[in-house]
């Protein structure tokens, strides 16, 4: 396994160098192009990604090239006014097209976090071609990178989805927290290929002034980590939406990434939302927004958008349906099956 890695790892690297070679004029156009704008790259500032392509690396690099637009406070960006000054193709979601280069999505909507995997199916799919006259999106972007081969080239990567049929009256819904685990008979292996490496969902509803509120973070297993500005976080999904019980439909809905400490991760796994309010010493985590909407959010979309942003994740399926998907829960069965005849 080790010499298939490290064979893997070489034929990268050579792709790489051979990508970049054959990209020479692009690469130096595209400098060119920085250069009028003030920013100076080197032949460092390029790679090659597989699943992505010819990349530009540089601190704040979407800002200095698009000068027209801005972040709001949460570091978030309208996609109205970016679909105005990019163009979208069906075949490339996650992806702003301009004549120069592409704008891409923010890493933690790919799989693991991770900058140069794909992104994970099929949030990112739904949002690129959700359009609501009734609501008003926002996306955070890959801020320090930008693809500069301009074409039709993609990398395509399927995935299951089963979706939630939430038909609950959500003003009746009770106030209080609530906590779902995967089953505790669970090895790693299987709770990694079933449940995607979930530690615990944790979910609270909240009811002020005709607003009913939800939360919901995912916390993953301790095996699952990145690093940001050189310190290494837990990373934890993260859902608010806030629900009118007057005209029966979501007002606003975001999501954001929560990135715990080693020590805040361990504290808080195991408890709830409640914490802060059970425990003298608060924890006030690092939070990066990904992407919000505001306006008439449909139950229907909300639950739609939820479930895919928890990306291969059954336990907010569980939750708003009472059960597992169904191949989860035929594939359970038969793997107890099995320990209970001792195989």
């Amino acid at each position: 396994m080790k010499e298939r890695q490290k064979e893997h790892f070489k034929h990268l690297k050579e792709e790489e160098v051979k990508k970049l070679t054959q990209s020479v004029d692009l690469i130096n156009s595209f400098k060119q192009q920085c250069e009028k704008k003030g920013i100076v790259l080197t032949d460092q500032n390029f790679k090659y990604v597989q699943t992505i392509g010819i990349v530009a690396c540089y601190p704040n690099l979407v800002e200095h090239l698009c000068t027209d637009f801005s972040k709001d406070k949460e570091g978030l960006v309208d996609f109205a006014l970016l679909n105005n000054k990019f163009q979208r193709q069906p075949f490339a979601k996650g992806f702003l097209y301009s004549d120069k280069y592409m704008l891409m999505a923010h890493p933690y909507f790919r799989r693991g976090f991770h900058e140069n995997s794909n992104f994970a199916p099929r949030f990112i799919e739904l949002f690129w071609s959700f359009n609501d006259p009734n609501i008003d999106s926002y996306i955070s972007l890959d801020y320090n990178r930008v693809r500069i081969n301009v074409d039709n080239s993609a990398y395509m990567e399927f995935d299951t989805w089963y979706g939630a049929q939430f038909t609950n009256d959500i003003s009746k819904i009770s106030d209080g927290v609530s906590k779902l685990k995967p089953p505790p008979d669970l090895d790693d292996f299987t709770n990694s290929f079933l449940f995607a490496d979930a530690y615990s969902l944790d979910i609270k509803w909240e009811t002020k002034n005709g607003i009913k509120s939800f939360q919901a973070e995912e916390f993953k297993t301790d095996k699952e980590k990145l690093t940001k500005d050189g310190k290494e976080y837990f990373p934890v999904r993260y859902i608010h939406a806030e629900f009118d019980t007057t005209k029966n439909t979501f007002r606003h809905f975001d999501g954001a990434i929560h990135l715990y400490t080693q020590e805040e991760y361990y504290d808080r796994r195991d408890s709830d939302f409640n914490y802060n309010a059970k425990n003298s010493l608060k924890i006030k985590t690092a939070s990066e927004k990904l992407f919000k909407m505001n306006g008439t959010v449909s139950v229907e979309n909300w639950i739609k958008f939820s479930s895919h942003f928890l990306t291969g994740n059954p336990l907010l399926i569980e939750y708003f349906e009472g059960k597992y998907p169904d191949n989860v829960s035929e594939i359970l069965e038969a793997l107890r099956k099995a320990k209970e005849n001792g195989a």
